[in-house]
């Protein structure tokens, strides 16, 4: 009997990751805030404190902000993850307001920007304490938000996301809990590693679906940071530093998300996305890579693995791998 080429792993990963991940929700908030600082500006500490952001600048914020604006969905998904809930978001790429995986989560938060950068004004009528910049170079778009709050760019040029969760964690008076919620990851990254067993041993392509074809996800993201941790090779391409966040390919050149394993979604599974990998599996060239022939070949939330990612989404792989790989 010939595999299945493509099996859809979203409404038991859906239930999995939202397991784990209200797990480690419910560990940070049960623990409270750091006892960096007491009570103040804000209803926070009594004194403000300096942190130096991945930009290099030297930032004075409230030693525990109330009302957090995050300007990315990594940012996002930090605050989330650390027990915080923003009061301003941006869209995340190719959504309307939060990230799919996300979306329970960050229900009632109103959307100040998109992907392109933030709105201005909308971000002043939310009346922040303190701003997550994310990846935010531009010089006169940080000016302008300094006006309105201290701001914070979370993440550095490698997009590192425990860099930078550990950073909003300090900016956000919840170092201890950046700390904890890294230490899980690695205790349940060491023992998917030990899990894997001689599986680990594989190539692992990652890659996304659109309107526009097929796009790969190369080194320099976030998804191909967690591949790492599990000791995972890559095929082709992807073993290469990308220029952007995803790099296109041709259908000619289809043999680059072809490898042992291959994990590949959309950005949303509702809206102009839905359908997408319906038509995706009658393609004879996506039937023909050695992945889907041999039954390797597992529909991902898109929105986790190959947007900007952050700590929540790290978990979130992590048991989609579990699901997918280990018997």
């Amino acid at each position: 009997m010939q595999p299945t080429p493509f099996r859809s792993s979203r409404p038991a990963r859906l239930r999995s990751a939202a397991a784990v991940t209200a797990a480690c929700a419910l560990a940070l908030t049960a623990c409270g805030s750091d006892d960096e600082g007491g009570t103040g500006k804000g209803g926070g500490a009594s004194g403000d404190v300096r942190v130096k952001d991945a930009a290099g600048t030297e930032v004075q914020v409230p030693a525990h902000a109330q009302r957090v604006v995050a300007l990315s969905e990594m940012d996002l998904d930090a605050s989330l993850a650390l027990g915080v809930k923003p009061v301003g978001l941006t869209a995340g790429r190719g959504q309307q307001g939060a990230p799919e995986y996300l979306t329970d989560q960050a229900e009632g938060i109103p959307v100040v920007g998109a992907v392109t950068g933030p709105d201005i004004e909308k971000v002043a009528q939310a009346k922040p304490d303190v701003i997550l910049a994310g990846q935010l170079a531009d010089g006169q778009v940080l000016a302008q938000l300094r006006k309105i709050a201290p701001t914070v760019v979370t993440i550095g040029r490698d997009k590192d996301w425990k860099q930078a969760l550990e950073l909003t964690g300090k900016t956000l008076g919840r170092s201890n809990q950046a700390g904890r919620f890294l230490t899980d990851y690695d205790t349940e990254a060491g023992a998917l590693r030990k899990d894997l067993g001689n599986t680990a041993d594989t190539t692992v392509s990652v890659a996304r679906y659109s309107a526009k074809g097929t796009a790969v996800m190369q080194q320099g993201v976030f998804v191909s940071d967690v591949l790492r941790d599990l000791g995972f090779k890559r095929p082709g391409i992807q073993n290469d530093k990308g220029e952007g966040h995803s790099t296109p390919i041709g259908d000619e050149n289809l043999k680059e998300i072809d490898g042992d394993w291959l994990f590949i979604g959309t950005l949303s599974s509702t809206g102009k996305d839905a359908g997408l990998l319906g038509a995706l599996r009658k393609k004879p060239a996506y039937r023909q890579l050695s992945a889907v022939r041999d039954g390797h070949a597992t529909e991902i939330d898109g929105s986790q693995w190959t947007s900007l990612g952050g700590a929540q989404a790290a978990v979130s792989v992590l048991g989609d791998i579990r699901k997918a790989m280990v018997k």
